[in-house]
């Protein structure tokens, strides 16, 4: 297996990624794409090279297979089926159930996908090709959503669960992908340095351009889950991006603010919401030259910050400059760093926080993309050391949150833990 010649649609890379961070692509052995993202200086400068060939013998992934009478069938893409009240689009990702599971009381295989491979560990199939890395990004083998080559039926028109309109059923015809922010295994994010959450900025920005070139997508959906009580089933610094062939539901509803806010006022809704956290200050917890992280007035969780790029007219992550990146590294390290910092055992150690980092840009296609702006919601159900906040019958069966406590008060908490201009 050789290197393709990259070749990008759409990335650009900033004088800082150019001369520090080198994009390796390949295919692992199922036709996935595979992309090392280096910043060692030995590998960015062509000294060093990566491990291009995967060793599993894999089956192409979009291979016909034989059902339970011996005859060939074609590969069949995953579904969605659109709820008549919501409107929602909702996929089935059967294939997700035979996907590794390492952490937690439901681990099911031995060793690590996600890490480098290591000759002799009894799990000997890694995704990695290679002995060490510094980030990669591939294809999810075991997408909630995916497009099949030369497949014309998902452009066609609806289909109907039974035959009924209620119910229309299309392919799930997005794109997943997973970010794996460091080789080590055992590293937690918020340890990583900030040069090498650099390169996951990077990874970010480029992965944003490039499938934002991609025919059929509608929004792209950047997150990570980290932690077992978060539903994590891999224990590794990482995190995934989804590629929706529609716009989710939160989405769907952030965007209808901002257009009507726009509408009536003729301004930014999310560029006026940080403008007045900033004129409020109290629950500002942390800023730098190109961001500012607050707790939002409203906030449900018992432990939520959002992140905001400074400049206006940012809409997604490969919109941000150098400068920006840079920022947001900085202002990345010390979220995660002062999250596991925020609940007290009493021994000053604080703990491993489970959050869900989600990055919200704007779609690619809706008219109302302009009224948006680029944010991230960092959010955790723990509300205390050993209590967490259940989704129970108000939250999960009418979706109208009740909070634990005041925006103001996890505000406190977080100035308690560094200063509130954190520099460059």
């Amino acid at each position: 297996m050789k290197s393709e010649q990259f070749v990008p649609r759409r990335y650009a890379p900033g004088a800082y990624a150019s001369e520090h961070i080198r994009i390796t692509p390949t295919r692992l052995a199922d036709g996935r794409r595979f992309f090392y993202m280096d910043d060692d200086p030995e590998y960015v400068s062509g000294k060093k090279t990566r491990r291009l060939d995967d060793p599993r013998d894999l089956p192409d992934r979009f291979a016909p297979h034989l059902d339970a009478h011996g005859e060939e069938i074609p590969f069949q893409p995953p579904q969605m089926r659109r709820d008549p009240l919501t409107g929602d689009w909702i996929p089935m990702a059967t294939s997700r159930m035979n996907r590794p599971i390492t952490a937690g009381s439901k681990a099911k295989a031995q060793g690590n996908p996600l890490a480098a491979r290591k000759p002799g560990d009894p799990y000997q199939d890694g995704e990695i090709p290679d002995v060490d890395y510094d980030v990669v990004v591939f294809e999810n083998r075991f997408p909630s959503m995916m497009q099949v080559p030369g497949n014309t039926s998902a452009d066609g028109p609806d289909r109907f669960v039974d035959g009924n309109p209620l119910w229309p059923v299309r392919e799930a015809s997005g794109h997943c992908e997973v970010v794996c922010f460091d080789p080590d295994e055992h590293a937690l994010p918020a340890s990583l340095p900030v040069s090498r959450l650099r390169t996951v900025v990077e990874a970010w920005a480029f992965r944003t351009a490039e499938i934002s070139a991609m025919d059929g997508i509608e929004q792209i959906f950047p997150f990570e889950n980290h932690g077992q009580e978060i539903g994590v089933s891999l224990a590794h610094p990482h995190g995934q991006i989804y590629c929706y062939p529609f716009i989710a539901p939160r989405m769907e509803q952030e965007l209808r603010q901002c257009h009507d806010y726009h509408e009536r006022t003729g301004g930014n809704l999310l560029g006026d919401i940080l403008r007045g956290e900033i004129r409020a200050g109290e629950r500002v917890v942390f800023r730098n030259a190109t961001w500012v992280a607050y707790v939002p007035a409203a906030a449900r969780w018992p432990l939520e910050v959002h992140m905001a790029p400074v400049r206006d007219g940012i809409l997604t992550l490969d919109q941000l400059d150098d400068e920006e990146r840079w920022g947001l590294a900085q202002m990345y390290s010390t979220l995660l760093k002062r999250g596991n910092a925020f609940f007290d055992r009493g021994d000053g150690q604080g703990m491993d926080l489970p959050y869900i980092a989600a990055w919200h840009q704007a779609p690619l296609h809706d008219g109302r993309r302009e009224t948006y702006r680029l944010n991230l919601q960092f959010f955790s159900f723990r509300r205390a050391v050993d209590k967490i906040k259940y989704l129970a019958g108000s939250e999960s069966g009418m979706a109208a949150w009740v909070s634990d406590t005041t925006p103001e008060l996890i505000a406190r908490r977080f100035r308690q833990l560094g200063p509130v201009d954190i520099g460059e």
